[in-house]
């Protein structure tokens, strides 16, 4: 899951845990298997074709030198390496106030935060009201608005739909991209002309 608006994207490696729970949660295995998912899924998706991925650091300073947690140097950056390594074009740790504070994340496609308050306090404040919650990795399309229900407000005439529109929206538009990549894939020439059509045609032509 990740939250998506125009100018922003944030996944988390933890979700709905208690922060004291947050450090024993991050592993080298979870940050690349997310950092994994969000690459394949801006490609596929959102039609990126290199996508940049930031990742934030667990402590203040991203652990300034290992003065205020190892987490940082031990777990993430290791990790964060292993996913370039394996074709991921990610880079961090950052540390998170000074990434969000000064516009560093204007220069990425997506950002990857450690645990949920991390992402989505700096997410919903850029972007409340025209956000939405996206599921990546499903063979279907899965969003919803980037707030709760709204019982609190319900039948009062004073919702906002903003972001129930926009996630309307960008399921019919990411919809359509999976749809075209897949028609592009299954229309795809061998040189020579010879129709490409599975994937093992593919792997044939060494491709």
């Amino acid at each position: 899951m990740f939250m998506v608006s125009e100018n922003l994207r944030v996944g988390v490696v933890t979700g709905h845990i208690p922060v004291s729970a947050v450090s024993s949660q991050i592993t080298a295995e979870k940050i690349i298997r997310k950092l994994t998912m969000m690459n394949d899924s801006l490609k596929k998706d959102f039609w990126i074709e290199k996508p940049k991925i930031a990742v934030l650091g667990l402590n203040p300073h991203a652990g300034d030198n290992g003065l205020l947690g190892k987490e940082d140097q031990e777990i993430i950056a290791p990790a964060i390496q292993a996913a370039f390594d394996k074709g991921v074009i990610c880079f961090g740790p950052y540390a998170a106030d000074g990434f969000f504070g000064n516009g560093t994340y204007k220069q990425f496609d997506a950002v990857l935060g450690m645990y949920h308050d991390q992402g989505l306090i700096p997410f919903k404040t850029i972007a409340f009201g025209t956000g939405l919650n996206f599921t990546a990795g499903l063979k279907f399309v899965r969003t919803s608005p980037d707030h709760g229900t709204g019982y609190d407000i319900a039948g009062k005439n004073v919702a906002d739909p903003s972001s129930f529109t926009e996630a309307l929206f960008s399921a019919i538009h990411i919809v359509k991209s999976r749809r075209e990549q897949q028609n592009l894939f299954d229309n795809r020439l061998r040189p020579g002309g010879r129709l490409i059509e599975t994937a093992a045609d593919i792997k044939d032509d060494g491709n």
